[in-house]
């Protein structure tokens, strides 16, 4: 069964130069990548949060503050625990369709090599994304936000921020606040919505810190596209993924 509207990709990689050309950085928030039946059973269906690891109150590089998370890396021996609708929309984002989504929306060339890893994260109330650049082997990054109506208020946050450094004060590896970046936009959090963003150094991004009640969580699936680069060739040769976690 497919997934993924790949109609829907058709229509957003048709014209990359509205992608490529935004600013402050490359960014989309959209609609109805994955069929709304799929979308409502990946919902239904996602990990069971025992299956995660606790990353609380841990400390980040550069002086950022920490992104408190409960996380969930994929990785192919995961298969078997996790329900068929999830087995095979992993499985179509490894295939040729998204692939070639994927290279045609962030303008990579022919012979130019990607990879890409996937985790879910799943936040709890007060925890915060700080503004951050991400690692200069990312190209980029598509969120996917699993909350409904009835489930969400929009008001308690979990949007995906974009900021903007219109000086250009801050290097990518600093710890700027909320308050030292312009608020540019923000992702739609709700009803099969998805975010994509192309890496460069002034893609500034977080999520301002959570007000929903106890028992809430906000809960994404990314998957970022990696170049393979020398770190992601070290840590394959060692065994782990391009994020780090073992295979």
């Amino acid at each position: 069964m497919a997934h993924i509207d790949m109609e829907r990709l058709t229509e957003l990689a048709a014209q990359p130069r509205e992608f490529l050309d935004r600013r402050p950085f490359p960014w989309i928030s959209v609609k109805g990548v994955i069929r709304n039946d799929s979308y409502q059973r990946l919902q239904t269906e996602l990990p069971s949060i025992e299956q995660f690891q606790a990353q609380l109150g841990n400390r980040r590089a550069h002086g950022q503050q920490g992104h408190d998370r409960y996380a969930l890396q994929y990785r192919p021996a995961l298969d078997d625990a996790l329900p068929s609708v999830w087995r095979e929309f992993v499985a179509e984002l490894h295939g040729p369709q998204y692939r070639e989504f994927v290279r045609n929306l962030y303008g990579l060339g022919p012979s130019e090599r990607f990879v890409l890893s996937m985790h879910w994260h799943y936040a709890p109330p007060g925890a915060s994304v700080s503004p951050h650049v991400d690692a200069r082997r990312k190209i980029g990054s598509h969120i996917f936000y699993f909350h409904s109506d009835d489930e969400w208020d929009p008001s308690w946050g979990g949007q995906t921020l974009v900021l903007d450094d219109e000086q250009h004060r801050f290097r990518p590896h600093s710890a700027p606040g909320f308050d030292d970046l312009k608020e540019v936009a923000a992702s739609e959090i709700l009803g099969n919505h998805s975010f994509l963003f192309k890496r460069t150094d002034n893609s500034w991004h977080g999520v301002r810190p959570i007000a929903c009640p106890q028992g809430h969580l906000r809960k994404v699936f990314i998957v970022v596209i990696n170049r393979v680069n020398f770190q992601v060739l070290w840590r394959r040769i060692r065994g782990k993924d391009p994020d780090g976690y073992r295979l």
